[in-house]
């Protein structure tokens, strides 16, 4: 996530932080825009409207917070702030679940289904954005993210004066993850193994890949449990019609937080996750289609805090669907 030195000259409202866009420097065949209103209306043409309303409110400001009017020239690499207005989202109807609270963190039990961040279609409806609306949190950050469809642990900070301290420990590695996840049973896989590879996700492009290359993602996979495949769990279509192979619990490790990369790395052991839409094949699923959340838990997230220098433990009071409730193994991992 990218850091500011200086907090931007809007303040966050109804739970969104405002938008920045730095003024290019036209190409010889366009011509320079007089003004920085006549700039945003050549950019967001649809929206010429609303761009008129907020500036004529002193809603568009410069990088020092001076607010733009229609007369303010237009100068190369300077900086705009402005709010978007967010996109009419349905609710979803999925609730995070908080854990734990105190004046620096806030931990919260995301559910399957809700991003972490307001990006493309979520916005609002975001886990970020709910909890600063609902908890009155402006400043509330998360230290780390999970994808829309994992559910389980993240951690925020609440305060901007204390995000940086929590953040870098992402940066050195001492935010230590664990996961549990449903997927086949490859009798012929021997466990516990250390995945390595190198991933990469390119803009615009669902699924990440891996690549040849130095390794940049490491994840540690160990089986915890096995059943016979139950009869309520659908079968994935790339299950030999002959063969029913048992139904796996993972405990998965991960040392790095590349993108999708615990996804890609159990099909790449040949053991996808149940409910993946993505790996190993690419399927067509409706945003409010529900029926098969991916089988993949952040269960517990531990770090050592680097003002009180205790250590921290945080774990996930969620369940995954495909591994029955009654089920239990011999280290009390449901």
């Amino acid at each position: 996530m990218p850091r500011r030195r200086t907090p931007p000259p809007l303040p966050v409202r109804a739970g969104l932080n405002p938008t920045r866009l730095r003024l290019p420097v036209p190409s010889s065949s366009d011509p320079t825009p007089a003004t920085v209103l006549a700039y945003l209306v050549g950019r967001f043409p649809d929206d010429e409207a609303r761009l008129r309303e907020k500036v004529a409110a002193g809603e568009v400001v410069l990088e020092d917070g001076t607010p733009v009017d229609a007369a303010t020239s237009y100068r190369p690499h300077d900086t705009v702030w402005l709010y978007r207005d967010p996109p009419a989202e349905p609710e979803l109807p999925f609730r995070a679940e908080v854990l734990y609270r105190d004046d620096n963190l806030l931990v919260v039990d995301k559910p399957h289904f809700v991003a972490t961040l307001p990006r493309g279609a979520y916005v609002a409806r975001s886990l970020l954005v709910q909890l600063r609306r609902e908890l009155d949190l402006p400043e509330l950050s998360p230290i780390h993210r999970l994808d829309r469809v994992t559910a389980g642990v993240v951690v925020f900070t609440v305060r901007r004066e204390v995000r940086g301290a929590y953040q870098q420990l992402l940066d050195r590695r001492g935010l230590d993850k664990e996961y549990l996840a449903v997927a086949p049973v490859r009798p012929d896989l021997r466990l516990p193994v250390v995945v390595r590879s190198r991933i990469v996700k390119e803009r615009g492009v669902l699924r990440a890949a891996e690549v040849p290359g130095e390794p940049n993602a490491e994840s540690r996979v160990s089986l915890v449990a096995s059943r016979p495949w139950p009869d309520d769990v659908a079968r994935p279509p790339w299950a030999p019609a002959d063969v029913a192979p048992d139904l796996g619990l993972y405990r998965l490790e991960p040392r790095t937080g590349r993108t999708h990369q615990l996804r890609l790395h159990l099909a790449r052991l040949g053991v996808p996750i149940l409910g993946d839409p993505f790996y190993p094949e690419l399927r067509d699923v409706a945003e409010d289609d529900w029926s098969d959340p991916l089988q993949l838990l952040a269960r517990a997230v531990a770090f050592t805090d680097p003002f009180t220098r205790e250590l921290r433990t945080f774990e996930s009071r969620r369940r995954l669907a495909a591994w029955p409730r009654d089920a239990e193994c011999e280290d009390g991992t449901p």
